[in-house]
């Protein structure tokens, strides 16, 4: 199956990369493809060469002004104009989305996704990794948007919450049998 990952770009804390090379080298071991921001930096290039050393797949989707970074061992490597066609191809080549650890960049990419299957334009599953409890603040926040009726579906229906690697990516195999 072709994952994508949505993550950092920077250098990060054992706390966030030891998780992270983690899930790369289950989704290596599982034949999977890891679909990523392609680039050869920080979190990012921990997860493509965890994949790559498990015997995984790599399809990068970098953008112009970033395309000096890319990752050298990719199998396949798509440069877009501009963030929104990165955005697009991303969605486009994945069967499934993995939210790992991250800035601004990977929060646009993180509610694009869900404001997607929101209106019924996707249903990718959607995997929210968070990762020594990074994401709490904002699994909260998206409790407290369904509560208060701001969410047309249920929000188990828009993402599944996995604390470990070995859980989101038995998340995605299980609704990709379903």
């Amino acid at each position: 199956m072709n994952i994508c990952v949505f993550l950092s770009a920077a250098d990060l804390d054992e706390r966030y990369t030891g998780p992270a090379r983690d899930f790369a080298k289950l989704l290596g071991k599982g034949g999977h493809t890891l679909v990523w921001g392609g680039s050869d930096v920080g979190l990012m290039k921990v997860v493509a060469d965890g994949v790559h050393e498990a015997g995984g797949r790599l399809l990068g989707v970098s953008v112009e002004f970033l395309a000096a970074k890319v990752h050298p061992d990719a199998d396949e490597m798509v440069v877009a104009a501009d963030l929104a066609e990165r955005k697009r191809l991303l969605l486009e080549k994945a069967d499934a989305v993995v939210i790992m650890v991250g800035g601004t960049g990977t929060l646009d990419e993180a509610t694009e996704i869900l404001e997607l299957k929101k209106h019924g334009h996707t249903e990718k599953p959607v995997v929210l990794l968070n990762t020594a409890g990074f994401y709490d603040g904002l699994q909260e926040q998206f409790r407290r948007m369904e509560a208060e009726g701001f969410l047309p579906r249920p929000l188990s229906e828009l993402v599944f919450f996995a604390d470990e690697p070995a859980a989101a990516l038995a998340y995605l195999e299980e609704s990709l049998r379903a």
